[in-house]
């Protein structure tokens, strides 16, 4: 696994215009009177000691209280006192979500340009189980997020209380980006037609799996001659299991009536593991023409759509342990899910396959998640 190299202490300035500046822009709830530490400098330490493993504000406060005079200065911190726990929480439920996830996500954006390739988008929600008050039933917050598949990186969020309100939220978030040669991927429930036409207006093309939830589609493309559309296979191992992929596509027929559908496809998983055997079928409708998205290009971004899955959430979850936090006030929960979905970025950019191995490789140089969070 790669590592960080060693930072110099010449090099903090340069590095307090990078990631600080973006934190800059996000509003202090506070009153300015008695203010003793930047909001900026907070918000990156409280990244920098996720880098290195915290999953708590217990736990970034005792990073904090660990940490040298010369990191607290990094921060901007003007004296040798760190932020403890209290000041955290209380804090980091006042922030203003919304305005720290778009900072982030235009820092983001022009980090992860990519060339000679389309950008692709995946769009999925995660609640954050853990943040749900049971004494006033209170819902735990949703939060839908902008995943590019090649970074691994989160490239902006929104909120909702209920999962339901999902696919009006899918929409505000794809209105902040130039979607322009993009590629956005949704699952089945973002089948929508006002959600084509809001891509393909912007100059982007979408894939869209088709379920149930749209019968009429559903029906239309299952009924399709499928024995006579050339097929494509795929087979991997790994983990005790093999799984070929099989997707067939064709241009969508003049009848099928989706707004900016270009072509359908039908993809066929079939998984054995232990002798048993077990078949998926799926079907696909997007707006990218056979010369932008031929079978294997096709394939590839649908199976890359479920990067946001196991590249950040199952992280976030597993390796954060973020369903079992007890942060439950005010904004702190969605705070707290942005700086750990910020880490996970910042390792994938570093060249991190493995999460867990850059996180302790990081508590155990702190002087790499310095440098990796203000880089």
């Amino acid at each position: 696994m790669p590592s960080s190299p060693t930072p110099s202490s010449t090099a903090h300035p340069t590095r307090h215009e990078q990631l600080l500046s973006a934190f800059e822009t996000v509003p202090d709830p506070r009153d300015r009177r008695g203010v003793r530490y930047r909001l900026a400098g907070v918000l990156a330490l409280a990244v920098t000691a996720t880098i290195a493993g915290c999953r708590s504000f217990a736990a970034i406060g005792q990073w904090a209280a660990e940490a040298t005079v010369e990191v607290l200065t990094s921060f901007g911190f003007t004296d040798a006192a760190a932020p403890d726990e209290s000041t955290l929480r209380k804090l980091f439920a006042r922030i203003d979500a919304d305005a720290l996830d778009t900072a982030l996500g235009v820092w983001m954006w022009t980090r992860t340009v990519v060339t000679g390739q389309r950008r692709v988008i995946a769009i999925d929600g995660k609640t954050l189980r853990g943040a749900r008050r049971r004494a006033d039933d209170t819902a735990a917050p949703h939060l839908v997020a902008a995943f590019d598949h090649g970074a691994a990186t989160v490239l902006g969020q929104v909120c909702v209380k209920e999962k339901s309100n999902e696919i009006p939220a899918a929409r505000t978030l794809l209105a902040r980006f130039d979607l322009a040669g993009a590629v956005v991927t949704m699952d089945a429930m973002h089948t929508q037609t006002d959600t084509a036409t809001l891509i393909t207006g912007a100059g982007g093309d979408y894939v869209f799996t088709v379920k149930k939830n749209t019968p009429t589609l559903h029906r239309e493309l299952k009924a399709l001659p499928w024995r006579d559309v050339p097929a494509t296979r795929v087979t991997t191992t790994g983990r005790g299991r093999r799984i070929t992929r099989t997707i067939k596509v064709t241009a969508v027929p003049g009848w099928i009536d989706f707004p900016g559908a270009a072509q359908v496809a039908q993809i066929r998983r079939t998984v054995t593991k232990k002798g048993r055997k077990t078949v998926e079928v799926v079907y696909l409708v997007t707006s990218a023409d056979h010369l932008a998205a031929p079978p294997a290009v096709l394939a590839t971004w649908v199976q890359g759509h479920w990067g946001i899955e196991n590249r950040l959430h199952w992280v976030r979850d597993v390796t954060f342990a973020e369903d079992s936090s007890q942060v439950r006030t005010g904004q702190a929960p969605r705070i707290m899910a942005t700086c750990r979905s910020l880490a996970i970025g910042l390792l994938r950019l570093a060249g991190w396959d493995n999460i867990a191995a850059g996180l302790r490789h990081h508590a155990r140089h702190p002087d790499h998640a310095l440098m990796l969070a203000l880089t």
